[in-house]
Protein backbone atom coordinates (compact mmCIF):
# COMPACT_ATOMS: atom_id res chain seq x y z
CA UNK A 1 0.00 0.00 0.00
CA UNK A 2 1.18 3.49 -0.79
CA UNK A 3 0.00 6.99 -0.13
CA UNK A 4 0.64 10.30 -1.83
CA UNK A 5 2.54 13.10 -0.08
CA UNK A 6 4.07 16.33 -1.32
CA UNK A 7 7.84 16.16 -1.63
CA UNK A 8 8.10 18.91 1.00
CA UNK A 9 6.97 16.39 3.62
CA UNK A 10 9.98 14.11 3.08
CA UNK A 11 12.68 16.41 1.66
CA UNK A 12 14.22 19.86 1.80
CA UNK A 13 15.55 21.97 -1.05
CA UNK A 14 17.89 24.92 -1.63
CA UNK A 15 18.60 26.85 -4.79
CA UNK A 16 21.32 29.04 -6.15
CA UNK A 17 22.11 30.73 -9.42
CA UNK A 18 24.89 31.13 -11.92
CA UNK A 19 23.89 33.51 -14.67
CA UNK A 20 20.68 32.18 -16.19
CA UNK A 21 21.22 28.70 -14.70
CA UNK A 22 19.42 27.48 -11.59
CA UNK A 23 21.11 24.97 -9.29
CA UNK A 24 18.60 23.14 -7.10
CA UNK A 25 19.62 20.69 -4.38
CA UNK A 26 17.01 18.27 -3.04
CA UNK A 27 17.86 16.38 0.18
CA UNK A 28 15.80 13.53 1.64
CA UNK A 29 15.20 13.95 5.37
CA UNK A 30 15.30 10.18 5.82
CA UNK A 31 17.85 8.29 3.68
CA UNK A 32 15.29 5.47 3.39
CA UNK A 33 13.26 7.74 1.09
CA UNK A 34 16.16 8.18 -1.35
CA UNK A 35 15.23 5.26 -3.67
CA UNK A 36 11.59 6.38 -3.77
CA UNK A 37 12.55 9.94 -4.65
CA UNK A 38 15.15 8.72 -7.17
CA UNK A 39 12.51 6.71 -8.99
CA UNK A 40 9.87 9.44 -9.04
CA UNK A 41 11.62 12.81 -9.19
CA UNK A 42 13.31 12.56 -12.55
CA UNK A 43 14.75 15.33 -14.71
CA UNK A 44 11.61 15.03 -16.86
CA UNK A 45 9.36 15.50 -13.84
CA UNK A 46 11.32 18.58 -12.72
CA UNK A 47 11.08 19.92 -16.27
CA UNK A 48 7.28 19.58 -15.99
CA UNK A 49 7.28 21.41 -12.64
CA UNK A 50 9.17 24.29 -14.27
CA UNK A 51 7.21 24.22 -17.55
CA UNK A 52 6.04 27.84 -17.15
CA UNK A 53 9.69 28.96 -17.03
CA UNK A 54 10.56 26.94 -20.14
CA UNK A 55 13.89 25.35 -19.16
CA UNK A 56 15.99 24.47 -22.18
CA UNK A 57 17.70 21.63 -20.30
CA UNK A 58 17.40 19.90 -16.92
CA UNK A 59 20.11 17.54 -15.68
CA UNK A 60 19.91 15.49 -12.48
CA UNK A 61 23.03 14.49 -10.59
CA UNK A 62 22.53 11.73 -8.02
CA UNK A 63 24.29 11.95 -4.65
CA UNK A 64 23.30 8.66 -2.97
CA UNK A 65 25.76 8.90 -0.06
CA UNK A 66 24.10 12.19 0.90
CA UNK A 67 20.55 11.00 0.06
CA UNK A 68 20.41 14.03 -2.21
CA UNK A 69 20.09 15.19 -5.81
CA UNK A 70 21.45 18.20 -7.65
CA UNK A 71 19.32 19.51 -10.50
CA UNK A 72 20.78 22.01 -12.95
CA UNK A 73 18.17 23.92 -14.96
CA UNK A 74 19.21 26.09 -17.89
CA UNK A 75 17.47 29.33 -18.91
CA UNK A 76 14.88 29.59 -16.12
CA UNK A 77 15.97 32.85 -14.44
CA UNK A 78 14.58 35.27 -17.03
CA UNK A 79 18.01 36.20 -18.35
CA UNK A 80 19.91 35.83 -15.09
CA UNK A 81 20.32 37.85 -11.93
CA UNK A 82 21.63 40.97 -13.64
CA UNK A 83 19.09 40.94 -16.48
CA UNK A 84 15.89 39.76 -14.78
CA UNK A 85 13.18 42.19 -13.76
CA UNK A 86 11.65 39.45 -11.59
CA UNK A 87 11.36 39.97 -7.85
CA UNK A 88 13.36 36.79 -7.26
CA UNK A 89 16.28 37.22 -9.65
CA UNK A 90 18.39 34.65 -7.81
CA UNK A 91 15.58 32.06 -7.95
CA UNK A 92 15.71 31.35 -4.21
CA UNK A 93 11.98 30.66 -3.96
CA UNK A 94 11.91 28.33 -6.98
CA UNK A 95 12.65 25.30 -4.81
CA UNK A 96 8.97 25.35 -3.84
CA UNK A 97 8.05 24.27 -7.38
CA UNK A 98 9.91 21.00 -6.80
CA UNK A 99 8.80 20.58 -3.19
CA UNK A 100 5.18 20.65 -4.38
CA UNK A 101 5.65 17.53 -6.54
CA UNK A 102 3.50 14.63 -5.28
CA UNK A 103 5.28 11.32 -4.62
CA UNK A 104 4.07 7.89 -3.59
CA UNK A 105 5.56 6.51 -0.37
CA UNK A 106 4.90 3.37 1.65
CA UNK A 107 1.65 3.68 3.58
CA UNK A 108 3.28 2.43 6.77
CA UNK A 109 5.69 5.38 6.86
CA UNK A 110 4.89 7.17 10.09
CA UNK A 111 4.20 10.89 10.38
CA UNK A 112 7.15 11.05 12.78
CA UNK A 113 9.62 9.93 10.11
CA UNK A 114 8.05 12.16 7.47
CA UNK A 115 8.16 15.34 9.49
CA UNK A 116 11.48 14.54 11.14
CA UNK A 117 10.16 15.01 14.65
CA UNK A 118 11.64 13.24 17.63
CA UNK A 119 9.64 12.03 20.59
Amino acid sequence: MTRTVRLQEIASARTGDKGNRLNLVLVCRDPAHYPVVAAQVTAARVTQAFAARKPTRVVRYDLPKLAAFNFVLDDVLEGGVNASLGLDGHGKSLSFLVLDIPVEIAAETSCRSIRGTVS
